[in-house]
Parts: C-alpha cells; sequence; structure tokens
C-alpha cells in the first residue's frame, strides 16, 4: 500500500472518530428536533416555492409555444406550401432572440420538414430514432407535451422541447411547433436550489424516469424505482395527486425524507429530499468543525496533487496521438481509433467507411510562398475539415499534406461528407495563398475481411484515381 493511500486512510479515520464520538451528545434530542424542522417547515416550504420558480421557469416557454401553434402567420404560411423560407426563418429566429430561448422549431406535417432559425434541419422519417418523439407525439393525440432530447440542430446539446399541436381551421394537422430549453440550464437551476436550500431536488415522470437533474447523467436514464431505498416508496410517489405528500425510507443508515409535489401543467412529479443526518452534522459544535476542516484540507492538498499529476499524465497521452502542426489527431490516434472501429463492426454489424483525401497544388504554395505559408495552409485545411465532419467521425493527419477521415456510416454518407470538405476548400482557394489548392478524395467503405492496410489501400487507390480525372473530385473504391 503506497503511502499516499495510508495517509488517506488515517485521515479519514480520525474524521469518522471524532464524528462518531461527539455526534453521541444529546442525539436522540437532537434528532427529533431535526425530525419536525424536516416534516413541518424546512420541506414542505422549500418544495412549495421550488413549485412557483418552476411554473414561472418552464410556463413561460409553454406558453409562448401555446402562442405559436395558434399564430395567424404559421398557419397560414404552413397552408399555403411552406415557399418561402425566409419568412419562416425570421419567424423562429425572433421567437427565439425575443423570449431567449436556446431553439424554436416548426415541423411540417405534410412534408415532414424540420424548420429552425437557421432554416431546415432535416426530414423526418420514421425509421430515425430521432424523429421517433414526432411520430409518438402525433399519435398519441395530445395538444402539448413536454420532451427531454438531444438537440440535432445544435450539436446534440441535451435538451427540453416544449412541444405543441398546430391545426388548421378545420381541425387538420398542420405540423407540430414549440420551443427548445437547455437541459444543463434547467439542471443548473435545480442544482443552485440544491446548494440554497441544501437538499437534493430532481424532476421525474409518471413512471419514475428522472427528467430533471442537477447531475445530467441521470436525467433518462434512473428510475425512482431501481434506486436504493427510493424503491420502498417509490409507488406511493408515483400516486402523488395534486395535494403534496412527505414519505421517509431509510438507506445506508440514514433517514431520508420525501416531498412530492404533482405538476399538472408538466405532467411530472417535483421530488425535494432532505437527508436527516446531513441537518444533524450542521448542529455540531466548532470543534468537531474544526477536525473537518483540517481533514479536508489535508484531503484537498492530496487530492489536488494527484490531479496535477493526472493532469501532466494526460497531456502526455494527448501529445503522443495529436498532430503538432493542426491540432488534430495523428497517424497513431486513427489507428487506435479504427481498430475500434472494426471490432465494433463485428461485433454489431455497424458500418463505417474512410475518406482519405490529398491537396491538390500545395507543392506550388510551398514552392511560391514557403513553407512557413505551407504550413498554415494545412491548419486552415485542418480547420475547414473539422468545420465539415459530424461529432460521429474522426479526422486525423495521415501524413504530409494527407488527411483521413472516419465516417460514422456507409459509403454514401461519406461521399456526403466528403463533398461538404471538398466545397469548403474549394471556397477557400479563392483567397490568399490557397489560391489553386484543391483536394482529392478517396471513399472506401469496410467490408467483411478488411484490415486497416486493405481499407486504406482501397481509399488510397480511389483517392488517386480521383487525381487521374482531374483532381478536386471524390471517387468510391
Amino acid at each position: 500500500m503506497s503511502v499516499r493511500i495510508k495517509l488517506m486512510a488515517v485521515l479519514t479515520m480520525i474524521l469518522v472518530a471524532a464524528f462518531i464520538t461527539l455526534s453521541l451528545f444529546n442525539y436522540n434530542e437532537s434528532r427529533k428536533r431535526v425530525r419536525n424542522e424536516i416534516v413541518n417547515s424546512s420541506l414542505p416550504l422549500t418544495r412549495d416555492n421550488i413549485y412557483s420558480e418552476i411554473q414561472a421557469g418552464l410556463m413561460r416557454p409553454m406558453f409562448v409555444s401555446s402562442l405559436m401553434a395558434n399564430d395567424t402567420f404559421l398557419k397560414d404560411w404552413a397552408v399555403d406550401g411552406e415557399r418561402d423560407l425566409s419568412k419562416i426563418k425570421r419567424y423562429l429566429s425572433e421567437i427565439q432572440s425575443e423570449y431567449g430561448f436556446f431553439s424554436s422549431f416548426f415541423v411540417s406535417a405534410k412534408t415532414g420538414k424540420y424548420y429552425h432559425s437557421d432554416g431546415i434541419l432535416k426530414t423526418l422519417s420514421p425509421e430515425d430514432e430521432h424523429d421517433v418523439w414526432f411520430y409518438d407525439f402525433i399519435n398519441s393525440g395530445a395538444n402539448h407535451d413536454f420532451d427531454v432530447d438531444t438537440n440535432e440542430a445544435a450539436n446534440d446539446i441535451l435538451t427540453i422541447f416544449i412541444n405543441h399541436r398546430i391545426e388548421g381551421d378545420k381541425g387538420e394537422l398542420l405540423g407540430v411547433t414549440g420551443v427548445g430549453l437547455k437541459m444543463d440550464n434547467v439542471s443548473r437551476l435545480l442544482d443552485e436550489f440544491s446548494k440554497k436550500y441544501g437538499k437534493t431536488i430532481y424532476l421525474i415522470d409518471g413512471t419514475g424516469l428522472v427528467q430533471v437533474h442537477h447531475n445530467v447523467g441521470m436525467i433518462e436514464e434512473i428510475n425512482i424505482r431501481h434506486m436504493p431505498g427510493h424503491a420502498r416508496v417509490a409507488t406511493q410517489v408515483l400516486n402523488t395527486s395534486a395535494v403534496p405528500a412527505m414519505y421517509d425510507f431509510e438507506f445506508d443508515g440514514d433517514t431520508v425524507y420525501l416531498t412530492a409535489r404533482y405538476i399538472p401543467e408538466l405532467e411530472w412529479i417535483l421530488i425535494v429530499e432532505q437527508s436527516e443526518e446531513a441537518l444533524l452534522d450542521s448542529a455540531k459544535d466548532n470543534f468537531i468543525r474544526t477536525l473537518e476542516i483540517g481533514g479536508l484540507a489535508t484531503l484537498v492538498i492530496v487530492l489536488l496533487s494527484l490531479l496535477v499529476v493526472n493532469h501532466f499524465q494526460l497531456r502526455l497521452e494527448k501529445q503522443a496521438e495529436t498532430d503538432e502542426l493542426t491540432g488534430i489527431a495523428n497517424r497513431r490516434a486513427f489507428e487506435r481509433r479504427i481498430n475500434s472501429a472494426i471490432s465494433l463492426n463485428l461485433n454489431i454489424l455497424r458500418p463505417f467507411s474512410l475518406v482519405l483525401l490529398d491537396l491538390d497544388g500545395f507543392k506550388e504554395v510551398n514552392d511560391t510562398y514557403g513553407h512557413v505559408e505551407g504550413d498554415l495552409v494545412l491548419k486552415r485545411i485542418s480547420e475547414a475539415i473539422m468545420g465539415s465532419i459530424r461529432n460521429s467521425d474522426f479526422c486525423a493527419r495521415w501524413g504530409g499534406d494527407e488527411f483521413i477521415i472516419l465516417v460514422d456510416g456507409e459509403a454514401d454518407q461519406a461521399k456526403a461528407i466528403a463533398e461538404r470538405i471538398r466545397l469548403a476548400v474549394e471556397e477557400m482557394s479563392e483567397t490568399n495563398s490557397e489560391a489553386g489548392v484543391t483536394i482529392s478524395c478517396g471513399v472506401a467503405q469496410y467490408a467483411d475481411g478488411d484490415s486497416l492496410d486493405s481499407l486504406t489501400k482501397r481509399a488510397d487507390t480511389a483517392m488517386y484515381n480521383s487525381k487521374e480525372r482531374g483532381r478536386n473530385t471524390i471517387t468510391e473504391g
């Protein structure tokens, strides 16, 4: 056992021993007093205050989405054939900026197009898992709902969407409109409440699934039916009606008090929890506080030392897999990434493809302007590539003026991404020293039995075919 682990163990034992010894004084009386404060004052007051805050914070976007659903302009624009894209962009942009929402949208029931402030994001499809929300909402017959999902229009940021059905004058379905709030903003609000009131605060839906929590990793992943301790009162909590209720349960030697209040507008349940032991800790005298602070300070120093060591270790690991010039991944990092992709494909048949691209006319840049300017061109080209690929794709500098991209998807998706990159580089080539610099791309999709060498060889052959075809083009191999 290392010295630092022994030190941490000793400090922990001292703190625990001090806590146990000093907390015995008047413990029973203190517990009665704390229980009375939690049940009759602290929890109900906090619950009702937060309930009001949530109504003020979430009812406003719900009201706005309702106004959008009844907006004559939006209805007329949809009925008129969705002909002028600039109008809907301006409309959604004004809604977003005027009310300070993270996003605003309209999905057409007729065309399936998803409109947002920057234009058309996509055309929805029942086969796309990201689009299931739309069809579920339409089929539910509900007038509105709240949905926690990733925002494809904003780098898949977790978002609370307030969806509202929009119908024509004859009751025909025109689509779904609404606004979005950043989940981390709502979670941060609950985190602030938790710190302010010293309690755990979160929201669950009617099934018990966590919908809003300061720990974003719990959202739509944890159900109170499966949480230790909570499972004992979960059924009662989920049956909470308009009348707020109070429950308690034992967990890990501690009594936890839980109050629940149903929010009819959201059809969610507000949960506020308070640990009895936590409040008992706050009643300890200055002596135990001094011991705790001393132990905490020692622990922080040890942890900071560990963090510093880990920090520099991570930096070294990152440098080993990063191209020094462009700042993107290097060949070593790419080889490790593609080996993982091959293993994943073998396990769950997840398709992927390669795009290998080479700069046309780069030698002339070096010969004319020098290698310093050539390096700047490579940096700008790498920035253009990174701006054109998706989060699920992976780009690396393959060597010299060659770049390689691992595309999550089939060859058609890889060709589409390659075309975006080609156009971006072509646009850059019209200015400064990039004049005349274009790219030739080779695309190859992984097939059974492929190795890294065979796959890159096919992509490389396709790339050189692009050069033979006149450069600035894309060939599939």
